[in-house]
């Protein structure tokens, strides 16, 4: 069985407009029992499921049953009960006779014409925009209408802001409902996987790419992951607000990237080679003999990329010692103090 798409609800369920609710429900289970996917797995029957549970959950809903009609233009008019209408169409005859007398004739050509009601035209026009307005709600109700939106921050080190990584991240979010399909019903009940909702609520594991050389406050978008559409809409987007950790060795402005680096008494008085994280990988810091803390280096080329322009690596390094040494190293340094003969003070004050 194929259904036509341009048949209404009522023809989907083979029902009259004006059928009673018992009716409906009745011709629902008789299609669900032999179209339903757990007796009868093919593409069409599927379909052909979804089409007469859609009608059903309209329908069978007061509400959404009247908002349907006036949206198709379905107006029910109630049957004639046969002994009324021979009653009214004797009291017309009998209406009829009534007026051959020519003196009723003259007398009624002389009774005032009645005036117009305006009470009643203004209720007329009060009763069309009521109508109106049902209208464009129930227009609005049935239109594919885009999920939920999905907003979530993410931290990251400076070092990935350098080298890029990518975040595993847990977003709570819809989703159509695996048992109904997304139309709140089975079997002519409400769905008791989603309660009747057509949506059930999960937890959903994205991975996230982080770009080398984001900012701060940066926004990442992936779309299509937020929440369920409705009516066959489209799912909602989740957007990712990045935040950098505020670290005292790495801060940014602009391109460039400041990076201060600790070293060791001896490698500020012997020279030496550190290793610096950048863009390209790890590169090695010559530290020249005779280093004084708070001394800069800049390396070119090893900054920010951004709208073909980069910037530089400055960094900055400052001497520092353990605050743990041993009997021997205090003793060395006590050797150490006796063989100088510099005056690192001399021009303090």
């Amino acid at each position: 069985m194929a259904f036509n798409t341009t048949k209404n609800f009522y023809d989907i369920l083979g029902v009259d407009s004006g059928a009673a609710e018992s009716e409906i429900k009745s011709a629902y289970r008789k299609l669900a029992r032999k179209y339903h996917p757990d007796v009868n797995n093919s593409e069409e029957a599927i379909e052909v499921f979804k089409e007469i549970t859609k009608a059903y959950e309209t329908l069978s809903n007061p509400d959404e049953r009247k908002k349907y009609d006036i949206v198709n233009g379905i107006f029910v008019t109630p049957k004639t009960n046969t002994s009324s209408q021979k009653a009214n169409e004797e009291y017309k005859e009998a209406a009829k006779k009534s007026y051959t007398s020519p003196c009723d004739k003259e007398n009624a050509s002389k009774k005032e014409k009645p005036k117009k009601n305006k009470t009643s035209f203004f209720k007329s026009v009060k009763y069309l925009l009521s109508k109106f307005k049902q209208f464009k709600r129930a227009k609005k109700i049935y239109k594919p209408q885009k999920g939920v939106n999905i907003n979530t921050d993410v931290t990251i080190t400076p070092e990935e802001v350098i080298t890029g990584s990518k975040r595993i991240i847990n977003i709570r979010t819809t989703a159509s409902c695996p048992k109904c399909h997304g139309h709140k019903f089975v079997n002519g009940g409400k769905c008791s996987e989603c309660a009747g909702k057509g949506v059930i609520t999960q937890t959903k594991r994205i991975t996230v790419t982080i770009p080398k050389g984001i900012k701060d406050g940066a926004r990442l978008r992936l779309k299509g992951e937020g929440a369920s559409g409705k009516n066959g809409g489209p799912n909602g987007d989740v957007y990712i607000t990045v935040k950098i950790e505020t670290k005292n060795q790495m801060r940014f402005d602009k391109l460039n990237i400041y990076y201060n680096v600790p070293i060791n008494p001896f490698e500020a008085a012997l020279g030496a080679e550190v290793s610096i994280p950048a863009f390209d990988g790890n590169i090695k810091l010559k530290i020249p003999k005779n280093t004084s803390s708070g001394q800069k280096f800049r390396i070119a080329g090893q900054g920010i990329k951004k709208h073909n322009k980069i910037g530089d690596l400055i960094v900055t390094v400052s001497i520092e010692f353990s605050h743990d040494l041993s009997e021997d190293e205090l003793r060395l340094y006590e050797e150490l103090k006796n063989l100088s003969n510099g005056e690192v003070r001399k021009n303090f004050g």
